[in-house]
């Protein structure tokens, strides 16, 4: 037992540890996703009038789309990110400006935040603004802290916050405060990684808090969603009839499952099966076991994601690494938190795992990113050089020896044939 402890401990601080969980996971829970994506939305494909393979096609066109972005992110050199942050965040202010202009902005489900780009397909440019802000804020927050700024906390705040605080007015006059709660907890994360003192994060926390009870008690619908956490019934009006049903799918998903495609849920009685609530119907389907996984890849990748921006020297790294980990890892708990009933109902999408193209490109590069930073390591760029094919390291030894050592000699270790007689043929 000591000598299995022991291996997995030399296992885990091997310099590709990161990159193995941050590739590995993301693809799992990416590949997961799709399977759940087609199994969830069949049905409302067909009451649609649609293929039942309608929500899975596109999902699975962004998948590749998203992959591409990984790839692409996975391989550009840190600069080049720091040099995208800015036209980053100009794109994604426009286009949040664009969904507010009337003919322009589309709403869905009572949320004025997308924006048609012909026909059935449809972008959310507050998605992209998560992105946009972690650049930025990083890039931003690594300049400051070369020119030791940071201890001061007029430059810690200014200008993160404001623009933050634009980004973040908006996506409410849109009405989407799940993102809002995104972007918060992306600014929070920033700061805590710049090192913010207690009291000014906490001011900051204060502010956030206040905005967010005044932007709920003003709202019936919000407040109806909150009054829904811990419900069991649906209630007057049915106002918790999706916080109740996806309590009824977990449930009845046991610990192994109904099996693929075997949900009940999914015929017409929970709303939205495969975009926010597409974890209940894993519950339903895969179980307790199908449920549990899928929370082991989320753990996987934050951990990894924590280590990346942890062992890293370079600011720009820790700020960027810090912030994607913290995007994925909230978004996540708020989403898994609202289908259990211990959150209101955001109306965020599960990360790499929800239907929603929108949602799926922009975290994908962001994985990318954390790739990226993972093989900038100096012990696991080491690592990679070191696994390159047999074949092409046995041939560059023998042509640096046929350079340096003069003529090629044949290998003496061979077995010689007998000397025959010399009437013998």
């Amino acid at each position: 037992m000591h000598r299995l402890v022991a291996r997995v401990r030399r296992a885990w601080d091997r310099p590709l540890t990161a990159y193995y969980l941050i590739l590995g996971s993301s693809l799992l829970i990416t590949v997961l996703g799709l399977v759940m994506v087609y199994s969830a939305s069949m049905i409302t494909a067909l009451q649609l009038s649609l293929p039942g393979s309608y929500f899975f096609r596109k999902q699975f066109l962004a998948a590749v789309i998203g992959a591409v972005l990984l790839l692409a992110a996975s391989r550009m050199p840190v600069r080049l990110h720091r040099a995208l942050a800015y036209p980053m965040l100009a794109v994604s202010v426009f286009l949040m400006v664009l969904v507010q202009i009337p003919g322009i902005g589309r709403s869905v489900n009572g949320n004025q935040n997308w924006i048609s780009i012909g026909g059935p397909f449809q972008l959310q440019p507050s998605e992209f603004g998560k992105l946009a802000l972690v650049l930025w804020g990083a890039d931003l927050l690594a300049r400051k802290s070369d020119k030791r700024l940071l201890t001061q906390w007029k430059h810690m705040l200014v200008p993160l916050v404001p623009v933050a605080f634009m980004l973040l007015g908006l996506i409410m006059l849109g009405g989407d405060m799940g993102t809002a709660i995104i972007l918060t907890a992306i600014l929070f994360g920033l700061l805590w990684l710049a090192g913010a003192p207690t009291r000014l994060f906490a001011g900051v926390l204060a502010v956030a808090a206040a905005i967010g009870v005044l932007l709920i008690r003003t709202s019936p619908n919000r407040m109806a969603r909150l009054a829904c956490i811990g419900a069991s019934e649906p209630g007057p009006n049915d106002q918790c009839w999706q916080a109740v049903h996806g309590i009824y799918a977990l449930a009845s998903g046991g610990f192994f499952g109904s099996g693929l495609g075997a949900s009940v849920e999914k015929w017409g009685q929970l709303p939205e099966a495969h975009t926010d609530f597409i974890f209940a119907i894993t519950g339903e389907e895969l179980g307790l076991a199908g449920t549990l996984s899928v929370l082991a890849l989320f753990a996987a990748l934050g951990y990894a994601g924590i280590r990346v921006a942890g062992r890293t020297e370079d600011p720009f790294v820790r700020y960027a690494a810090g912030g994607v980990t913290t995007w994925i890892t909230a978004q996540a708990v708020i989403n898994v938190g609202a289908v259990l009933g211990l959150l209101p109902i955001a109306g965020v999408p599960l990360p790499l795992f929800s239907y929603g193209g929108s949602a799926l490109l922009p975290t994908m590069f962001a994985v990318g990113l954390l790739i990226a930073f993972a093989r900038e390591d100096p012990a696991a760029r080491a690592a990679l050089a070191m696994r390159q094919p047999r074949f092409g390291r046995k041939r560059v030894a023998v042509r640096g020896s046929v350079s340096n050592r003069g003529p090629r000699r044949w290998n003496t270790m061979r077995r010689r044939a007998p000397a025959r007689p010399s009437g013998e043929r």
